[in-house]
């Protein structure tokens, strides 16, 4: 039966029919070609990573320098002697030191070996005049004698003698019709002195008159002190000016006055002290 005029007619192979179209052949080489065309993708991708990677690889080699040595095996860089040191100058350094400790100004005044510095009157008791705070004190006159003895009333000059005294200096201060006397017993040492202040119990330093200063504390009864610093032993007596009064507890100026030259004499024996010890500090080694 014809569907149709002037086409071709298409039938099952027979040996007196037309033979038509390979199937299988043609599946095969449609399959071969698509094969082709997915190893050419996956290598071109391949290629592209790896001219990816050495771009990258470039790129870092190039960041970290254009020196030939960092590209070189281990065996052909420089060796440590090789590499130039560190030239930045190093820190200074100083040994330690340890400062001597600072000389004791009672050193000096507790020795006559030590204590070599000009001893007088005058150095003791400088000036004409002595202020503490308000008060103004008038100098009277002064002395000194190597006869400790000589100087004192009472017990006093046995226990001077008795501990090798080997000068007596001493000043009066007056105010207000009351004065003083300061007598300072001078001794070769600390100890001999310190003990001479022990043994003290009675007797004072004879007053000294003049100067402006009248006779006091001759027949009377004066207030007295005594302390020790250094080598120095140092008494005072003080009382009235005008003749035939005693000294009462009530009598607070002349426990002032007293009180004022015993710690204006204590401050001028440390002094002395410091003094030397400053200008041995000071002194070229």
């Amino acid at each position: 039966m014809s569907f149709g005029q002037g086409g071709p007619q298409w039938g099952s192979g027979g040996s007196g029919g037309s033979q038509g179209p390979d199937w299988a052949a043609l599946a095969e080489a449609s399959e071969a070609r698509a094969r082709r065309r997915r190893w050419l993708m996956i290598g071109g991708g391949a290629l592209a990573t790896v001219a990816v990677g050495s771009a990258v690889a470039f790129a870092i080699v190039s960041a970290n320098g254009n020196s030939t040595a960092s590209n070189k095996p281990a065996d052909q860089l420089p060796t440590t002697a090789d590499i130039p040191s560190d030239t930045t100058p190093a820190d200074p350094t100083f040994a330690e030191t340890t400062p001597p400790p600072p000389l004791d100004p009672k050193d000096f005044i507790s020795s006559a070996k030590k204590d070599k510095a000009p001893l007088s009157a005058d150095t003791l008791f400088p000036g004409t005049r002595l202020t503490v705070g308000d008060r103004v004190y008038k100098k009277g006159a002064t002395s000194s004698t190597k006869s400790c003895s000589s100087a004192t009333q009472g017990a006093l000059g046995g226990v001077l003698t008795g501990n090798d005294c080997t000068r007596l200096i001493r000043a009066t201060y007056a105010k207000d019709g009351v004065a003083v006397t300061v007598g300072v017993a001078v001794f070769d040492t600390e100890a001999q002195a310190t003990k001479a202040k022990t043994q003290y119990t009675k007797g004072t330093v004879t007053s000294l008159s003049g100067s402006g200063v009248p006779a006091f504390c001759r027949t009377t009864i004066c207030r007295s002190t005594t302390n020790s610093y250094g080598r120095y032993a140092y008494f005072t007596t003080a009382g009235f000016t005008s003749g035939g009064r005693d000294v009462t507890t009530k009598d607070r100026a002349v426990f002032t006055t007293g009180d004022d030259l015993a710690e204006f004499t204590f401050r001028q024996i440390t002094r002395r002290g410091e003094a030397q010890a400053s200008a041995a500090a000071e002194a070229p080694q």
